[in-house]
């Protein structure tokens, strides 16, 4: 199973046991769902046909005006959509030919998905500024490296902004690897799923598509930015040239044996939804601005735990590394990130995602906090965080970093 989704069954065991344990393990963007988009679901009721493949031409053209609004000038013929980006991303393991390469730490589904395509996934570490890409040198090295040991590095996957680390890779950077793909003729598909929760609205994004776009293939869907994770709405925009016609074609052959197409009621949504109108837009930014304020807060409660660790500043994750207080963790036992997991789980009564569970080096004391499970059990609570002009007032927000600071406190105490 996969380790957030098995960390969140246990989560719900020891839950239903009596336990009292702050989530911080699972990312979902734990918030209520925009009443326009139930109202775009309940006229689709009626849409019980099997639909196009690739999508139906009213939702496919205003996925097309959304990536044109954001620099990348795009047809519908480019669009695929599907139910979620998770099966778009596993149809490009099973066209795109050769080996995968993945920043380090990345998603945990990018490693499984590759193996299941019965390619090698290549890990290379991610800079220090930045989580989301690889390290510059260090990628050149691991083309080097892999080549000589016979494996055929053929497709980079970037995540724009990270997962697991809540920040983004800046333009300069974008542009460094995109030159490296060019030289070295990889395939690069650009993840850009948490593009719309970007914290600080001014900050530069630039997409590898921008600068690559005859060799980037970009993935989105609508369940981080707008929490429809349980609806499955995903979306791939292909490069508008030969190649990436045939890569799209290879992709709707997939699409046609597995998923047959992206269900009719969730078109009217992705028709309404990425046709962005302006009430869409204001929340959005509502939503960006609870996740950051909240993300911020939990970075603060780690740092002043004696934790290094990235400022967030895009998703809803931060991503702790306790190497300075490794001496006193080994004394209760955790000399990795497996043990101090279950320590964290058992002592403080936080679930966090293990490093080595992403790629990571076992032996490091690094772990993935997803801090979009704070804002509320409810319905009503929810909408209260997001209504709030400051999010870390509201009691049940606040009770629950607090909870945060009073367990990892407890990990060490006596």
């Amino acid at each position: 199973m996969s380790p957030n989704l098995e960390l969140n069954q246990r989560v719900a065991e020891r839950r239903a046991a009596g336990e009292h344990i702050i989530h911080l393990g699972f990312g979902e963007s734990r918030l209520p769902v925009f009443g326009p988009l139930a109202d775009r679901l309940r006229a689709g009721t009626d849409r019980n046909a099997y639909g196009p493949v690739q999508g139906d031409p009213g939702a496919r053209a205003a996925a097309a005006g959304y990536f044109t609004r954001r620099r990348l000038p795009t047809e519908p013929a480019q669009i695929v959509l599907a139910p979620g980006s998770k099966p778009l991303l596993m149809a490009l393991n099973l066209v795109l030919p050769g080996d995968v390469l993945l920043p380090r730490p990345a998603w945990n589904t990018y490693a499984p998905q590759a193996a299941l395509a019965g390619k090698r996934a290549l890990s290379v570490p991610i800079p220090e500024a930045c989580g989301g890409v690889p390290d510059p040198a260090a990628l050149r090295a691991a083309l080097t490296t892999a080549r000589r040991d016979g494996a055929d590095p053929r497709t980079l996957v970037l995540t724009l902004p990270d997962n697991p680390t809540g920040t983004l890779a800046g333009p300069e950077l974008i542009r460094e690897i995109c030159a490296i793909a060019e030289e070295e003729n990889l395939t690069l598909v650009s993840d850009e799923i948490y593009r719309d929760v970007l914290h600080d609205p001014a900050t530069p994004f630039l997409s590898p598509a921008e600068v690559a776009p005859d060799r980037t293939v970009v993935t989105s869907g609508l369940s981080k930015s707008l929490a429809l994770g349980g609806w499955r709405v995903g979306v791939a925009r292909f490069p508008g040239t030969a190649r990436g016609d045939a890569l799209r074609d290879g992709v709707l052959s997939v699409a046609s044996e597995v998923w047959s197409t992206l269900a009719g009621p969730m078109q009217n949504v992705a028709a309404y939804a990425f046709a962005e109108p302006p009430e869409l837009r204001a929340h959005l930014d509502r939503s960006a601005r609870l996740h950051g304020a909240v993300a911020r807060a939990v970075h603060r409660i780690f740092t002043a735990a004696g934790a290094r660790c990235r400022p967030p500043t895009g998703a809803f994750y931060v991503y702790p590394d306790f190497a300075p207080r490794r001496a006193e963790f080994a004394a209760l036992g955790a000399t990795g990130s497996a043990a101090l997991r279950d320590l964290l789980l058992d002592r403080a009564g936080l679930a966090v995602l293990a490093g080595h569970l992403l790629g990571d080096d076992p032996g490091a004391l690094r772990f993935k906090v997803a801090t979009s499970m704070l804002y509320g059990d409810t319905t009503e609570e929810q909408w209260q965080a997001l209504a709030a002009d400051d999010p870390l007032t509201v009691p049940h927000v606040a009770a629950a970093l607090a909870d945060i600071e009073t367990g990892l406190a407890a990990v060490t105490a006596g």
